[in-house]
Protein backbone atom coordinates (compact mmCIF):
# COMPACT_ATOMS: atom_id res chain seq x y z
CA UNK A 1 0.00 0.00 0.00
CA UNK A 2 1.37 3.54 -0.76
CA UNK A 3 1.10 6.46 1.64
CA UNK A 4 1.82 10.28 1.10
CA UNK A 5 4.19 12.02 3.80
CA UNK A 6 3.58 15.21 4.23
CA UNK A 7 5.82 17.04 6.34
CA UNK A 8 5.84 20.99 7.24
CA UNK A 9 9.29 22.13 8.59
CA UNK A 10 9.28 24.99 11.57
CA UNK A 11 9.49 28.47 10.99
CA UNK A 12 13.18 29.43 10.49
CA UNK A 13 14.62 26.02 10.63
CA UNK A 14 16.48 26.27 6.85
CA UNK A 15 19.78 26.19 8.85
CA UNK A 16 19.19 22.71 10.49
CA UNK A 17 17.24 21.63 7.39
CA UNK A 18 20.33 22.08 5.07
CA UNK A 19 23.26 20.40 7.80
CA UNK A 20 21.14 17.29 8.15
CA UNK A 21 20.58 17.17 4.38
CA UNK A 22 23.28 14.78 4.10
CA UNK A 23 21.80 12.08 6.24
CA UNK A 24 18.53 12.48 5.18
CA UNK A 25 19.67 12.13 1.36
CA UNK A 26 21.30 8.74 2.45
CA UNK A 27 18.60 7.39 4.23
CA UNK A 28 16.25 8.27 1.34
CA UNK A 29 18.84 6.50 -1.30
CA UNK A 30 18.49 3.62 1.20
CA UNK A 31 14.71 3.69 1.06
CA UNK A 32 14.50 4.10 -3.14
CA UNK A 33 17.13 0.70 -2.98
CA UNK A 34 14.75 -1.12 -1.11
CA UNK A 35 12.17 -0.29 -3.43
CA UNK A 36 10.02 1.67 -0.54
CA UNK A 37 10.43 5.18 -1.84
CA UNK A 38 8.07 6.15 -4.98
CA UNK A 39 8.16 9.89 -4.92
CA UNK A 40 10.53 12.36 -2.82
CA UNK A 41 11.04 16.01 -2.57
CA UNK A 42 10.84 19.34 -1.00
CA UNK A 43 8.23 21.78 -0.97
CA UNK A 44 9.13 25.14 -1.80
CA UNK A 45 8.75 28.30 -0.04
CA UNK A 46 7.83 31.89 -2.60
CA UNK A 47 11.44 32.37 -2.36
CA UNK A 48 12.16 28.77 -3.78
CA UNK A 49 13.42 27.36 -0.16
CA UNK A 50 12.72 24.03 0.97
CA UNK A 51 9.85 24.36 3.47
CA UNK A 52 8.89 20.63 4.20
CA UNK A 53 9.21 17.74 2.39
CA UNK A 54 6.86 15.13 0.58
CA UNK A 55 7.26 11.56 0.09
CA UNK A 56 5.21 8.61 -1.24
CA UNK A 57 6.17 5.20 0.33
CA UNK A 58 4.89 1.49 0.15
CA UNK A 59 3.92 0.30 3.49
CA UNK A 60 2.29 -2.84 4.61
CA UNK A 61 -0.07 -0.55 6.66
CA UNK A 62 -0.31 2.77 8.63
CA UNK A 63 1.40 1.52 11.22
CA UNK A 64 4.47 0.42 8.92
CA UNK A 65 4.23 4.03 7.03
CA UNK A 66 4.71 5.98 10.59
CA UNK A 67 7.82 3.85 11.22
CA UNK A 68 9.04 4.66 8.20
CA UNK A 69 8.38 7.87 8.40
CA UNK A 70 9.90 8.61 12.28
CA UNK A 71 13.69 7.36 11.01
CA UNK A 72 14.01 10.16 8.52
CA UNK A 73 16.67 12.23 9.91
CA UNK A 74 14.83 15.21 9.31
CA UNK A 75 12.26 13.94 11.92
CA UNK A 76 15.04 13.14 14.32
CA UNK A 77 16.76 16.52 13.92
CA UNK A 78 13.43 18.01 15.17
CA UNK A 79 12.88 19.98 12.13
CA UNK A 80 9.08 19.28 11.44
CA UNK A 81 5.97 21.56 12.80
CA UNK A 82 4.13 18.92 11.23
CA UNK A 83 3.61 15.28 9.51
CA UNK A 84 0.65 13.85 8.08
CA UNK A 85 0.41 10.42 6.54
CA UNK A 86 -2.30 9.62 4.37
CA UNK A 87 -3.37 6.24 2.87
CA UNK A 88 -2.55 7.18 -1.10
CA UNK A 89 -3.85 5.61 -4.77
CA UNK A 90 -1.68 6.60 -7.51
CA UNK A 91 -4.03 6.47 -10.34
CA UNK A 92 -2.39 8.43 -12.89
CA UNK A 93 1.48 7.95 -14.11
CA UNK A 94 2.30 5.18 -11.94
CA UNK A 95 4.97 3.41 -13.70
CA UNK A 96 3.75 0.60 -11.76
CA UNK A 97 -0.10 0.36 -13.04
Amino acid sequence: MLFAVLCKDKPNHLNLRMETRPPHVEWLNGLNAAGTLKIGGPFLDGDGKPCGSMLLIAADDLDGAKAIAAQDPYALAGLFESVEIKPYNWVFNNPEA
